[in-house]
């Protein structure tokens, strides 16, 4: 199996950590012709490989590098509230702590157009999108603004180069797409 992109890999891996079997009764059987006793085919084969994929990257990725790309694309709560703690530790910002926090949390949870949270659990209450709640004391709008694209920018670059590390080892290990479109 291959991927179209890095991108598409690291959604899938991390998303093989939230998937399980319990989804239903499935009464078709997994038999195929032209299988070989014993082999894992199908959604099944594609599932093992995304988990592989993902113990992969969890193992050769920097720590910092596997928060950034948990914290963005992972679907497993837990893990992506984790991940956002420990990426507030380690921002550069001169804005206080309070507002690094938001702008890291509201990053990691973007505003999803005509979303209030009725159709998705992944998105955040919309006081949370308020950049005048995300300080104790009054700060002027440019300021704000100015601190959130300075926490964004290094949260982007963080991002950024976990993919280009991700795509070296996916194309190490050849799990890559080489076609072009």
């Amino acid at each position: 199996m291959t991927y179209r992109n890095v991108v598409s890999a690291v959604v899938r891996a991390l998303a093989s950590e939230v998937i399980n079997s319990a989804g239903g009764c499935d009464f078709e059987p997994k038999v195929q012709k032209a299988r070989i006793p014993g082999e894992i085919s199908g959604k099944e084969a594609e599932f093992l490989f995304d988990c592989m994929v993902h113990a992969v990257l969890h193992k050769r990725l920097s720590k910092e590098h596997w928060r950034a790309l948990t914290a963005q694309y992972s679907t497993h709560a837990e893990r992506k509230r984790i991940a956002i703690g420990e990426l507030v530790g380690t921002i550069q910002s001169p804005a206080p702590a309070r507002f690094i926090n938001c702008c890291v949390v509201t990053w990691a949870y973007p505003k999803l157009p005509g979303v209030e949270g009725k159709r998705s659990t992944n998105v955040l209450p919309a006081g949370w999108y308020e950049m005048d709640r995300w300080s104790d004391d009054p700060v002027p709008e440019r300021t704000q603004h100015r601190w959130k694209a300075g926490i964004r920018k290094e949260l982007k670059r963080l991002v950024d180069e976990a993919l280009v590390e991700a795509q070296h080892i996916l194309d190490m290990e050849g799990l890559i797409s080489c076609q072009a479109a």
